[in-house]
């Protein structure tokens, strides 16, 4: 059973449920997928489908990949990530489209976070800053990083300004609202990682985050 597909987040809109109330949604476009590789226990040693998404141009595409999709008999993808299998047949050449999640009550969706460049540490660690009164002379200054005496040196891990953003982030826990085959999309509660455009995975959710999230929904309408 296929439990992921790729897509991509066309942006943020807002619903009325059945009992009218405004439900903010994340309309992510996913698949279709076409199969690329196969990959067995007895060959590989696990069991996973390689799949892509999002046609691009042949020659932004270099030799080793264009063989590959050639062998696929598809055109190049800009997107291609493997996904786990439990083992039920499948060939290159298939098609995985947003039916999987038809049946599937709450998705993960994993990203890349908007990037956001160097950051000082107020705006990365939310500190509180220095005083902004008449005199003051550091108004968003990290203060004191270290003792004078002993360690004589900044302790590992201290939070200081980085680069913030432009990670890998997994959003758990996301109500399947609805599901448009047609369309090829699927509206989620709430936001996801990454900007208008970029790619996703959508997998099933942990069977615990499904069933914490049943639980407080029952606990809700008591």
């Amino acid at each position: 059973m296929i439990l992921s597909i790729l897509g991509k987040k066309v942006g943020m809109t807002q619903i009325f449920d059945e009992t009218g109330a405004v439900v903010p949604v994340t309309v992510i476009e996913a698949g279709p997928c076409p199969v690329l590789q196969v990959k067995t226990v007895e060959k590989d040693g696990y069991n996973a489908l390689q799949i892509g998404f999002s046609d691009r141009r042949v020659k932004r595409t270099n030799k080793p990949l264009t063989g590959m999709f050639k062998k696929a008999g598809v055109s190049p993808k800009r997107f291609v990530r493997e996904i786990p299998t439990d083992g039920e047949e499948h060939k290159v050449g298939d098609s995985i489209t947003v039916d999987v999640l038809k049946d599937i009550k709450f998705v993960d969706v994993i990203g890349t976070s908007k990037g956001k460049g160097f950051q000082g540490a107020v705006k990365v660690w939310h500190f509180h800053g220095q005083p902004a009164s008449h005199g003051a002379m550091g108004h968003r200054v990290v203060g004191s990083i270290g003792s004078s005496a002993y360690p004589s040196r900044v302790l590992k891990g201290l939070h200081m300004a980085k680069h913030m953003g432009n990670v890998r982030v997994q959003a758990r826990g996301l109500k399947v609202v609805k599901v448009i085959p047609e369309k090829n999309l699927v509206l989620v509660r709430g936001a996801v990682p990454g900007f208008n455009g970029s790619f996703v995975i959508v997998k099933k959710c942990a069977e615990y985050m499904s069933t914490r999230k049943e639980k407080v929904k029952t606990e809700a309408s008591k």
